[in-house]
């Protein structure tokens, strides 16, 4: 705990005005702290700067996996100083959008798209040999993300089919998929969808509790189950919606009554109001940031053992809260799609131009 706190207290060093931000990892020195060492983003980049990664899977600080573009998994077992190309054969046409790594050996990705497009893939052995463990044969479903609750128990998240969002669930740890009947699942708004932007429009806390996230219809929402994905219940969050373009992109929760959702608007330049929200009450209710992060947040993580420090990340920078969500400051400028910690005090991200990126001090 006190290793969590010393994490967030130098984290919480680098709140400073976004006037005065710049991309975390020049010169190894917080801003406008010339000379002090900091908590910063190392590049950990793999050499794959056409390769966009949106799935990241983050096990501690020396293991790290990746999914992205062009059916590429990648995975570093030395801290990001080296990475091995892991993708499965015969995937170079799928775009992997998310991955879930058990250890350095064991991993589930995902990849995304209408009908056969959307499929999901297991290893046991670091990447050597992959299984498909399942192919969407319904031309009108489209996966987006998935969570595991443990090293057997897992969803994916499927847009609405037939008016409902269709969930998939494993109780082998992705060995084999079902798909969950829709008699507990509220109907889904005109436009509704999931983000499969960064991995995270779905997740998990604790043995039974999920939440997924939504945007796209007439207002952005978050669907909360209890018992693995066999029914849900629907919150309205202040996110703005309204457009295919806007909704609630990521959760993050660390625990099961405490959570925060970014989002707003991916399209540049457009404006993105409200694009943070927390709970207290495990995703019943939500209220606006009170300083929220300044544009659209597509990946959000809490830091490791804080109750109040998080970080948001998005194309236009990285944001820091140090009060459980309440206000942000964007710390950093670079673009990243995803981020998430370990418990060994780590912290990940990644996105587009094969950029990667370790927290370091």
């Amino acid at each position: 705990m006190a290793a969590g706190v010393a994490c967030a207290a130098a984290l919480a060093a680098l709140a400073v005005p976004a006037a005065e931000a710049r991309p975390l990892g020049q010169g190894g020195t917080g801003p406008g702290s010339p000379g002090r060492a900091s908590a910063h983003w190392a590049a950990k980049d793999p050499g794959t700067p056409q390769i966009r990664f949106r799935g990241l899977a983050a096990v501690d600080r020396r293991t790290a996996w990746l999914a992205g573009t062009g059916g590429t998994v990648l995975r570093t077992t030395d801290g990001g100083t080296d990475w091995r190309n892991v993708s499965p054969p015969g995937a170079a046409g799928l775009q992997f959008r998310d991955v879930t790594a058990f250890d350095a050996r064991r991993a589930v990705v995902l990849a995304i798209g209408e009908g056969e497009a959307s499929r999901v893939y297991r290893t046991d052995d670091g990447g050597t040999t992959w299984t498909e463990s399942f192919r969407n044969a319904d031309p009108k479903a489209f996966y987006d993300c998935l969570a595991f609750f443990d090293r057997r128990h897992g969803l994916a998240l499927g847009d609405p089919v037939d008016g409902k969002f269709r969930i998939l669930s494993t109780a082998d740890g992705g060995r084999s998929w079902r798909v969950l009947p829709a008699d507990g699942m509220p109907p889904a708004l005109d436009g509704e969808a999931g983000f499969a932007a960064s991995g995270q429009c779905l997740v998990t806390s604790g043995p039974r509790d999920a939440w997924l996230a939504t945007g796209g219809g007439a207002r952005a929402r978050v669907l909360h189950s209890t018992d693995r994905g066999t029914t849900w219940t629907a919150a309205d969050t202040p996110v703005p919606a309204g457009d295919p373009a806007k909704g609630v992109f990521a959760l993050a929760f660390r625990d099961r009554t405490h959570g925060i959702a970014v989002g707003g608007d991916y399209r540049l330049d457009q404006s993105s109001p409200r694009s943070a929200t927390i709970t207290a009450d495990g995703g019943r209710t939500w209220r606006p940031a009170g300083t929220p992060p300044p544009a659209y947040r597509s990946g959000a993580a809490w830091l490791p053992h804080s109750r109040t420090a998080a970080l948001a990340v998005g194309p236009t920078g990285t944001d820091l809260t140090t009060d459980g969500g309440r206000s942000w400051r964007t710390i950093d400028t670079g673009s990243y799609d995803t981020v998430a910690c370990t418990p060994d005090l780590s912290c990940w991200a990644a996105g587009e131009q094969g950029r990667v990126a370790r927290l370091e001090r």
